[in-house]
């Protein structure tokens, strides 16, 4: 089957956006939940023994995701087959869009938690630098194991388990006092552990939804075509 291609737009580096993502980046420190690990650059380089080819486990428009390693602990780096498996999502620095998308991920997973939802651990923000340090999900992506050949089909006791998780995702994410559009489910954004339970990752599209008697109106496309609801 054929991946559908996102349309989400992307922004120009115009003055104006420069001056914004400047301004963020002095600022953004203070609003980060405490509750998130600050980890320097050096210390994704040595998680991931230099952003070596080998550990990338993912790619896309928004940069690389590399296995890394780190203490149970201390959450400082270790040697491969040491401490836990992390996945560090490592954003392409010149991207004024994955800024605000790397802020967004930030703001949501660093305060919100679920069993259905992928645990961010922490972040690094070192000049233009943008990584984020998350839980590693054994079995991947729903969309490697819908779209890829050879791969054995998902049994449909598991598939249903699945929508089940991502139902209650969701439903988590709009129960909330403030609650959250995802604004971007796909497959390739459910992620599932070694037990394929399924959570819900990258949060980078979404957005607070309307309070009081408010209504949440747009006309923009967002999300990905053949995902989006018409």
């Amino acid at each position: 089957s054929k991946k559908p291609e996102s349309t989400a737009k992307r922004y120009s580096n115009s003055s104006e956006q420069r001056a914004s993502f400047q301004t963020s980046q002095e600022n953004v420190e203070n609003s980060i939940s405490s509750k998130l690990k600050s980890f320097s650059l050096n210390d994704m380089k040595e998680a991931t023994k230099n952003f070596r080819r080998e550990n990338i486990i993912g790619e896309g428009g928004f940069g690389r995701i590399f296995k890394g390693w780190i203490d149970e602990n201390t959450f400082a780096p270790t040697k491969p087959g040491s401490g836990i498996v992390v996945a560090i999502k490592n954003l392409k620095p010149e991207s004024f869009q994955g800024h605000k998308e790397w802020l967004a991920e930030v703001n949501y997973l660093g305060q919100l938690h679920h069993e259905n939802l992928v645990k961010l651990i922490g972040f690094c923000l070192q000049g233009k630098n943008r990584l984020l340090v998350y839980e590693f999900m054994q079995k991947g992506s729903l969309e490697n194991h819908l779209f890829r050949k050879n791969v054995q089909p998902i049994p449909w006791p598991t598939r249903i388990n699945i929508a089940v998780g991502i139902a209650k995702g969701l439903t988590f994410l709009h129960s909330l006092n403030a609650n959250v559009i995802f604004r971007d489910l796909k497959a390739s954004n459910i992620l599932l552990d070694s037990d394929f339970n399924a959570k819900l990752s990258d949060f980078g599209l979404a957005r607070d939804g309307p309070t009081g008697d408010n209504t949440h109106v747009s006309t923009r496309v967002i999300g990905t075509q053949g995902y989006a609801a018409p």
